[in-house]
């Protein structure tokens, strides 16, 4: 679960972390009443959902609260990356002296979270991570000793700083670090880390995403992931309501399957075969015939989706009910161009479910990912026989 930058920045200001002083608005009006309030310049920044915010023209500084009314209103009628920006943070104006970065994610070849950090943080750390990435700073932490006051003052230090400012900078990176653990971070990053004019230092950005897999251990925010649109298409939206692992991506053949590994597997066979995937989408374990047909509908429902290969290997999900639910979607509407394969459990009396239909059930999965792509070009549309 991803979170806003206002969310990110409240956590970490419970630990103790300095953040600008600011408060979120939904209207100019608000954002105006804000910059009163503080009294400050101040900078409006956009609240989505996505990287590269700052690139995009996502945030505006103002000098007065009159500028701040005006930015707030140019970035509440705008997109940024497709997102529509509904709440704006308005937050004191940070002198930088210098930008920084550290953060906290998981090496999943080490088993292990990893710190990153780098003394030259803001928008282009990810190009400096291209092409110098001796600049950047790698330490794992190991699990049975966790992250130690000694490793926050080496980064300190090799980040050239001594003193008191080392003892403050690996202060606030404990607390940075304290704060993923304890709220089962996927990843949490400062960027910047700002040393401001006095030489003190301050969370001028924040980013948290919470491991999905842990949200009952945080009830506040899984409520908040169930009841808000937090930048959601509308297919994201109904896969989370229906218990389905759906990420969208950016192609226009549309994928179903059972298991993340053979839904993987799918993806780089569409891709092998010159076609662009446009979702994710893995049914898991099991599924019934109503949620496979919803499954169908996000993944037809998206305007993109050309096509759509629907690939299961039946185990504990049976391919009779996957052929009675794709004609249960297909019944009620005429469809995109549906490719199918199915083997594994009742996979003979699936296949002769949807023979009756007229649809034609691949077992290789290379034929079905070449017809699929081949569909998508030739731009096939409302055939229900895909062969």
């Amino acid at each position: 679960m991803k979170l806003y930058e206002h969310e990110a920045k409240a956590i970490l200001a419970n630990y103790g972390v300095p953040t600008p002083q600011g408060e979120t608005a939904t209207t100019p009006q608000q954002a105006r009443e804000i910059a009163e309030r503080l009294g400050l310049a101040v900078a409006v920044k956009a609240q989505i959902l996505a990287g590269g915010r700052g690139k995009a023209g996502g945030i505006l500084f103002a000098e007065t609260p009159e500028e701040a009314e005006n930015a707030a209103a140019t970035l509440l009628q705008t997109q940024i990356k497709g997102i529509a920006v509904r709440k704006v943070l308005v937050e004191e104006k940070i002198p930088v002296k210098k930008e920084l970065y550290f953060g906290i994610t998981i090496d999943r070849l080490e088993r292990s979270y990893v710190a990153v950090a780098s003394e030259s943080g803001g928008m282009d750390v990810e190009e400096l991570a291209k092409q110098s990435p001796q600049k950047i700073l790698y330490k794992v932490i190991k699990p049975n000793l966790g992250f130690r006051p000694f490793h926050a003052k080496q980064i300190a230090k090799e980040l050239g700083y001594s003193g008191d400012q080392l003892l403050e900078l690996a202060t606030m990176v404990e607390k940075i670090c304290a704060a993923g653990k304890d709220f089962d971070a996927e990843i949490i990053e400062v960027n910047p880390l700002a040393e401001n004019a006095d030489g003190n230092f301050v969370a001028a950005d924040a980013r948290v995403v919470i491991d999905d897999n842990a949200l009952f251990r945080h009830q506040d925010y899984q409520k908040k992931l169930l009841e808000e649109t937090r930048d959601r298409s509308p297919q994201e939206t109904e896969a989370l309501q229906s218990d389905l692992d759906y990420v969208k991506l950016e192609g226009d053949i549309g994928v179903m399957g059972n298991g993340a590994g053979l839904v993987m597997a799918t993806l780089d066979m569409i891709s092998f075969y010159g076609g662009k995937p446009a979702n994710f989408l893995d049914l898991g374990g099991g599924a019934t015939t109503e949620k496979i047909a919803a499954a169908l509908r996000i993944v037809q429902s998206d305007p993109v989706v050309k096509t759509s290969f629907v690939n299961v290997l039946g185990g504990m999900t049976r391919c009779d009910e996957v052929a009675q639910a794709i004609l249960e979607v297909l019944w009620q509407a005429p469809q995109k161009a549906l490719v199918v394969r199915l083997i594994g459990t009742n996979e003979e009396e699936g296949k002769r479910i949807l023979a009756q239909a007229g649809m034609r059930v691949f077992e290789s999965m290379e034929e079905a990912a070449q017809q699929v792509v081949e569909n998508s070009k030739k731009g096939v549309e409302n055939r229900w026989d895909s062969s």
